[in-house]
């Protein structure tokens, strides 16, 4: 009982902070205002995590590793004109200003001063590199991790540009990336 409730405390704070990295940015995120939010406590945010850091971490990092794994399970078995569609769709969920973009946007900037955070991220985009490259090579793409770098930086790119430039959905970047992902399958034949 007490284990059920110490994680269910722990996934009240994981949420909250999600939430609030979005709301406020980063450093706008206190262990007051989380605590706050969560309807717990200020000390049981570190009876549960080390630090404010690492909550804020997790939190962020959990989120965008459910968005990355969402947008690259449908790809077994999809040609490079489905893969894409599927791929580039799913961003087509996220506008730019709400709250999971945000996040990602706030997560980017904190990597650039948190080095554990820059390395998890960097864990994070290998991990999707790697499932583009699979999917890459079961379609016959030549240079398939090279590729998968590149579709993996457009797919951070339109994600991280979508505030700024709404017009960035699927319809306006499939085409283009299928033009250079099936023309790159042609010339391998």
């Amino acid at each position: 009982m007490a284990t059920q409730r110490a994680q269910e405390v722990r996934e009240r704070l994981l949420t909250a902070a999600a939430a609030l990295i979005a709301e406020r940015g980063w450093a706008g995120v206190s262990t007051r205002v989380l605590a706050e939010r969560a309807g717990v406590g200020p000390g049981l945010v570190h009876y549960h995590f080390p630090s404010l850091r690492e909550l804020l971490n997790e939190a962020a990092l959990r989120t965008m590793s459910a968005v990355v794994h969402e947008g690259a399970a449908h790809l077994s078995g999809a040609s490079a004109q489905q893969g894409l569609d599927l791929l580039l769709g799913s961003l087509d969920a996220y506008s730019g200003d709400d709250p999971t973009s945000v996040l990602f946007t706030e997560a980017y900037l904190a990597a650039g001063r948190d080095e554990e955070l820059h390395r998890a991220l960097t864990g994070l985009l290998a991990d999707f590199r790697a499932l583009l490259a699979d999917w890459m090579r079961s379609i016959g793409v030549p240079e398939p991790d090279t590729t998968a770098r590149v579709l993996a930086s457009a797919v951070d790119g339109l994600m991280l540009h979508r505030p700024l430039d709404p017009s960035l959905a699927a319809e306006a970047a499939v085409p283009v990336l299928r033009r250079l992902l099936t023309g790159a399958v042609e010339e391998q034949r």
